[in-house]
């Protein structure tokens, strides 16, 4: 059994919060890099130019990636052999989130109440995940999550009929009926079974997949080729004014579902695909 002061889970999401807000992973920006050499439509280019001097300055720390700073998104995933000491779990990642987001002077955007609303002050609470794993370590993974991406988001629940293609065109409906709204170009997670809720939250898992990284199973690695094509070929492009560029990815992630059903969940991110990961 490891014991793990729960401050340090606090230490690691209050420097998260600052950082990711900050500076892009870098498989991000080599694909935005990557697409501007690619675009052919000159406004596209300059977009894309755009993005990445936006990028640049960001990165020296003063002014965030975005006006949207998000909502915390906090993944947890807890080795069995660890005991927690010092305090409250959750709490320390909330604190962190309260202290990063206060001390960073990043935009709290959390409201008490979904329907009365009233601004929470500090941008708590989180969203937290947790996940038991082998092991006697902790990863914690940040990700902010803007809602003009957010809002775009689409669930279904499939009659297995549906089949493949009923999948894929549902994919490319839901990024054709966001059009520019959640900032072009986009990433594009896709959770494909489970339950209506372990649908919703592999697609925002799948997010947090490098862009370099293969899936594993080439059926769907050929699946989020042929989306990625076909998303690009809807010619949305950057920020919606036309182009090659409407999407920089597409990850799927997948669970055994029921005989009756196959939930299909898409979760839009901007380009703007926040996330960064610790062990401790």
């Amino acid at each position: 059994m490891r014991e793990i002061d729960v401050c340090q889970i606090t230490k690691a999401v209050r420097e998260m919060a600052v950082s990711t807000n900050h500076r892009l992973s870098g498989d991000v920006c080599q694909r935005i890099q990557e697409y501007s050499q690619k675009e052919q439509w000159p406004v596209a280019r300059e977009i894309l130019k755009n993005i990445q001097e936006n990028m640049d300055i960001a990165q020296e720390g003063v002014f965030p990636l975005c006006q949207d700073t998000g909502m915390a998104c906090v993944f947890l995933e807890v080795g069995q052999e660890v005991h927690f000491i010092g305090g409250s779990l959750e709490e320390a990642v909330h604190q962190g989130v309260r202290e990063g987001y206060t001390e960073g002077y990043l935009r709290k955007s959390v409201v008490k109440d979904p329907v009365r609303r009233g601004n929470t002050g500090d941008n708590t609470p989180a969203h937290i995940h947790y996940e038991i794993v082998p092991g006697d370590r902790v990863k914690v993974t940040f990700a902010p999550k803007g809602f003009g991406s957010e809002n775009m988001s689409q669930i279904k629940m499939f009659p297995p009929a549906a089949g493949e293609k009923g999948v894929k065109d549902f994919v490319v409906q839901v990024v054709k009926d966001a059009g520019a709204n959640p900032c072009p170009p986009i990433v594009v997670g896709v959770g494909i079974g489970g339950t209506f809720d372990r649908a919703a939250l592999m697609a925002k898992q799948a997010l947090l997949i490098p862009f370099d990284r293969s899936h594993p199973d080439p059926y769907y690695r050929e699946m989020e080729e042929e989306l990625l094509r076909r998303i690009n070929e809807l010619g949305i492009g950057p920020q919606g004014l036309g182009g090659v560029t409407t999407a920089l990815a597409v990850k799927i992630k997948t669970f055994p579902t029921h005989i009756a059903g196959m939930p299909v969940a898409v979760n839009i991110n901007c380009h703007v695909s926040r996330h960064e990961e610790r062990v401790l």
